[in-house]
């Protein structure tokens, strides 16, 4: 028989029975799983649709107000440069997350992809962690729309009194019924369907990319008419030298962050291995080069040091007398918080659903709408949650939290592409109500076996060994089958040499990547030990990447998934890259961000202990060879038939 990878049923688990379950795998999207799992989403969306996600999701308020900040306190006239090696650095995430949304285009993103890649533990930590960014990413957002709201009726109070923002003395919070309102609106498009809900964020983020245009236009018009006076400086283009540059790209990589939405609505996409990647990389190109050109055009026209900001492009105008301006940009913002709204609230359904569909959450989530095709319920209480919090909480200081979930999921798509390419799983779980087909194959199998031998099945069969039948030494190697005993061994041995190899090279890697950027962050730290570990990490990293271009990649990729879609290049460099930038401004969140979310993991790490773990699809579970699992399905459908 196969064997459990954890059959464990009570509240608590022994280490070891924990730490299986932490590591055990699910299986990649197939046509098989997808018959023995639930209802499927809507598959609406085009290549357009993915766009209008990716960069509504991507292009917030925060670029109106971005410019200024960075430019006068990091990149100076320099501020194209800062947003053109953001976009770089985000594409470098683009590039993982294109190949494992093709491959694997069911909804969850990096939760999925982790679940799959890496383990059951990791994987729930992933999302777990973007169910806070996108609740606190929402909220925050919402709370942002009633002053630019207001600013264009006249002012702040300028709000009819049902939406303007009071202030409840007795327990002193200020209450925005505008925010709220805004919430629940995006949930009832968001429930009507998917696209429907999709078409209303095309429309309002065209808006926005129109003012953008605007921006560009009637600016350039008015730098090459006037001279361009920012760039006229004694200071240079690089005022802050290029170390400004770079913390300044540092800062305006978070402007860049949303594409990862798109990888969200992999489910329902028409044809996935096509359609994600060009989604994904359009709408991140149009971002990058909507940025560059503002930025441009704004700091040509004002020099840096006198930036406003608050406010750079609507002062910028109108210190050429186009305080009108200001109306255009307003709304261009109000646009732009509205479609990042949607842009927040679409996934989280998807996670949600995703994980109850694994069993790690209640099965309430995992629902979907027979007319709609959406999660009706996931996404309900999605936004009941994002409204409340949005209509009592003033979020902005939790702001900075939002970042760690996205950044997590760069980091562990990246790694996922490695183990993608170095050590597919070659066990695959089936249910256990599959037991029956599964012996039927082994048996078949180990007969076939013992007659190239030349042993007698039946004497064999006859002696009961107690040996599981579907053990790893069943597992098929690309030796042929009729060799002699003595190189079946040694070409086993040599791929099981170079999966340990591959699997500790990564690991060492992601170490070295952390020693690294820690030791070059922390300032505190003794020059010395800085230095030491700095030494320690960059050896780490070289070696990573040495071994991993010198050895081969597991020919089992070319089979993982849905085949025929996108390729990351320049593979192992792009992925270690990576992760060494995600891990880098993980641990530039500060300390303040750290200890908040370590609160919300700490509770998600007792919800799963108590709950996912003993509820998971996978607890009954039996791991059998990857390439013995078509045959155990067929064998099933015929014993059914």
């Amino acid at each position: 028989m196969g064997y459990l990878v954890d059959s464990q049923k009570d509240g608590f688990c022994s280490s070891w029975g924990c730490l299986k379950s932490f590591v055990r795998r699910k299986q990649v999207d197939s046509a098989h799983s997808q018959r023995l799992g639930h209802h499927q989403l809507a598959k609406e969306l085009t290549v357009p649709h993915l766009i209008a996600i990716g960069v509504g999701s991507t292009i917030g308020a925060g670029v109106y107000i971005l410019v200024g900040t960075v430019a006068r306190e990091h990149s100076g006239p320099a501020l194209t440069i800062s947003f053109l090696i953001a976009g770089i650095a985000a594409a470098l995430s683009a590039f993982c997350y294109a190949e494992l949304a093709s491959r694997c285009p069911s909804a969850g993103s990096a939760y999925h992809y982790s679940y799959i890649c890496v383990g059951e533990g990791v994987a729930w930590l992933i999302g777990w962690a973007l169910i806070l960014e996108y609740t606190i990413g929402g909220a925050a957002v919402a709370r942002g729309i009633s002053p630019n709201l207001a600013l264009l009726f006249g002012g702040q109070n300028s709000l009819p009194i049902f939406l303007a923002r009071q202030h409840i003395p007795g327990l002193d919070i200020v209450v925005d019924p505008c925010a709220a309102v805004l919430v629940f609106v995006v949930t009832g498009l968001l429930c009507v369907g998917i696209k429907e809900s999709t078409l209303a964020q095309a429309i309002v983020t065209s808006a926005n990319v129109c003012a953008m245009i605007f921006v560009i236009v009637a600016g350039g018009y008015l730098g090459f008419k006037t001279g361009w006076a920012g760039y006229e400086l004694p200071t240079g283009y690089f005022p802050f030298g290029v170390d400004g540059m770079l913390a300044g790209s540092a800062t305006v990589f978070f402007a860049y962050i949303g594409f990862d939405s798109v990888a969200s609505t992999a489910e329902e996409v028409k044809n996935p291995q096509r359609d994600l990647p060009l989604g994904i990389a359009t709408a991140l190109s149009i971002c990058c080069g909507l940025y560059m050109l503002v930025s441009v055009v704004i700091v040509g026209l004002v020099p840096y040091y006198e930036m406003d900001p608050d406010t750079p492009i609507s002062s910028a105008f109108a210190n050429y007398g186009m305080q009108w301006a200001a109306y255009i940009i307003t709304i261009g913002a109000v646009t732009a918080l509205c479609s990042t709204l949607m842009g927040s609230m679409l996934p989280q359904p998807r996670i949600l659903m995703a994980m109850a569909r694994d069993g790690l959450l209640p099965s309430f989530f995992s629902d979907v709408n027979k007319r709609s095709q959406v999660p009706v319920k996931s996404t309900l209480t999605t936004g009941i949650v994002a409204a409340t919090l949005s209509f009592f909480m003033d979020v902005s200081q939790l702001a900075g939290m939002v970042s760690v979930g996205t950044l997590l999921a760069f980091t562990m798509v990246a790694i996922s592409v490695l183990i993608l390419r170095y050590l597919p799983p070659d066990e695959v779980p089936l249910p256990s109500s599959l037991q029956e087909s599964i012996d039927s194959v082994t048996l078949r199998y180990r007969r076939d076996s013992q007659v190239i031998s030349g042993e007698n099945p039946e004497m064999s069969t006859s002696t009961g060994s107690s040996q599981p039948l579907l053990s790893k030494k069943n597992v098929a190697i690309d030796c042929p089958i009729i060799e002699k005993q003595e190189a079946q061994a040694s070409c086993t041995l040599s791929e099981e040499n170079r999966r340990k190899i591959a699997g500790w090279t990564i690991l060492l890697t992601c170490v070295g990547a952390f020693s690294l950027t820690f030791a070059a962050s922390s300032l505190w730290l003794p020059s010395l030990l800085r230095f030491m570990l700095c030494g320690v990490g960059g050896v780490l990293l070289l070696f990573g990447l040495i071994v991993l271009t010198c050895i081969d990649q597991d020919d089992a990729r070319h089979n993982f998934g849905h085949t025929g879609g996108f390729i990351c290049p320049f593979v192992p460099l792009l992925p270690i890259a990576c992760i060494l930038i995600n891990v880098y401004l993980l641990i530039n969140l500060g300390a303040a961000t750290w200890a908040r979310v370590s609160v919300w993991l700490v509770l998600g790490f007792l919800v799963y202990i108590f709950y996912g773990r003993t509820h998971s699809s996978l607890l009954d579970a039996v791991y059998v060879p990857a390439a013995r699992a078509d045959e155990i399905y067929r064998s099933s459908g015929d014993s059914l038939a």
